[in-house]
């Protein structure tokens, strides 16, 4: 079924989905290892969460500017310039251990960070794009399938991570790590070619009376600035755990890569399933009530992660959490690009993007330090007090957009 509808899709919507998918590969692989890897090179745990937040602080000036941007001057050339600079990233970390390199190929590269496949800082581009290729009835699905391909290619970039350390067993870490970056650079160079070979979509909108412009960008902006408040807590709430979770089962549990990435790989795995999961209750529930029912599932997993006394508990529970939470990010992905009309969806997706990048940001700062004083349980109980926040919010302010007329496509 799913092999079809996919076929049945407009050419640039596959190729974009077929880009995601390139890049996932490595993006898997660097969640599993990056953070390892600093930690192998002698990093502290406030140096770590130092270097995560840099990269999404410069992945977040960048959002700034390029959604907006591709309002006007087009998508498919900003990707392109994004696939470009991240290829010329993961190359330099591949080709030295230099630390001054490493630190700045990470900021601009975003490793470590995750992006579920989809284009870092340069994603309000890509959802842009999707969205006006497709009328608002598919946009649900299509978004939580394009989400399940990126979760699958990531799981198995996580799984290839640590299959590769299990294989070289008795190799350098740190040689190992180094030589994991040709996974993203690989991914990289075929999204490049595939985005390339993509139509520029018409930017042009209906014409709309003065009156009616005016009450629709009321109407938009309000929309707009709750949502950027849901998603400072909820981007908060992510920061304080995703991005240093490899490291948190090193630091409580004394694993080593070996055994992370297959965990890391199966919260992949089953955010994927989640994803479809998500696609098929927001047709019956609609978006709003798909992402209330299942991130309250994922709010609780997650407050139970740290009490777990075994890693493999810990891990289980890690791994179920992501199929309920991070498998809502298409279904919410396609309400935020519903909240405009044509013309604005850049810079919609870009709030949307930036919301949630700048407060995810804090996150690994302020847990990498609590990590490193011992603190292992701390950050997941203040994620989930602002990811319960998040849900509250969105769901009173959103609630009735399931029922919207459709935008102007």
């Amino acid at each position: 079924m799913i092999p079809a509808a996919v076929a049945a899709l407009p050419r640039d919507v596959r190729v974009l989905m077929a880009a995601r998918a390139a890049r996932s590969f490595g993006q898997g692989a660097m969640v599993a290892a990056f953070a390892l890897y600093l930690h192998a090179l002698g990093f502290t745990g406030s140096a770590i969460g130092a270097v995560l937040t840099a990269g999404m602080l410069f992945g977040a000036v960048l959002t700034a500017v390029v959604g907006p941007l591709s309002d006007r001057r087009g998508r498919r050339g900003l990707l392109l310039g994004y696939e470009a600079m991240t290829a010329v990233a993961a190359a330099a970390a591949l080709a030295t251990a230099d630390l001054r390199v490493l630190v700045a190929a990470a900021v601009i590269g975003g490793f470590g960070r995750g992006a579920n496949g989809a284009a870092g800082p340069f994603a309000p581009v890509e959802q842009a794009w999707l969205a006006r290729a497709l009328p608002r009835s598919q946009r649900g699905s299509v978004f939580s399938l394009n989400s399940a391909l990126g979760f699958a290619g990531m799981a198995i970039g996580a799984v290839l991570a640590a299959g590769l350390h299990l294989a070289l067993h008795g190799t350098s870490l740190v040689t190992v790590d180094r030589a994991l970056f040709a996974l993203p650079l690989a991914g990289a160079v075929v999204s490049f070619i595939l985005v390339l070979s993509a139509e520029d979509p018409d930017l042009a909108a209906p014409a709309a009376s003065a009156a009616e412009q005016t009450a629709r960008r009321r109407r938009e902006n309000r929309n707009l600035g709750v949502l950027a408040f849901a998603n400072g807590l909820n981007g908060f709430g992510i920061g304080m755990v995703g991005p240093l979770m490899a490291y948190w089962f090193a630091r409580r549990y004394g694993h080593g890569l070996g055994s992370i990435g297959p965990a890391i790989a199966l919260s992949f795995v089953l955010g994927a399933a989640g994803s479809v999961l998500a696609g098929r209750m927001a047709r019956r529930h609609g978006v709003v009530g798909a992402v209330w029912r299942m991130r309250l599932v994922g709010l609780v997993l997650l407050a139970l992660t740290p009490l777990s006394p075994a890693f493999g508990l810990a891990a289980a529970l890690y791994a179920l959490r992501a199929a309920f939470n991070q498998g809502t990010a298409g279904v919410r992905q396609a309400l935020a690009a519903g909240l405009t009309d044509a013309r604005r969806r850049g810079f919609a997706s870009t709030l949307n993007n930036l919301s949630l990048q700048i407060p995810r940001a804090a996150g690994p700062l302020l847990a990498g330090a609590l990590l490193h004083h011992g603190h292992l349980e701390l950050p997941f109980f203040i994620a989930a007090a602002f990811q319960l926040a998040y849900l509250i919010v969105y769901t009173r302010a959103f609630r009735d957009q399931d029922t919207a007329p459709p935008d102007a496509d």
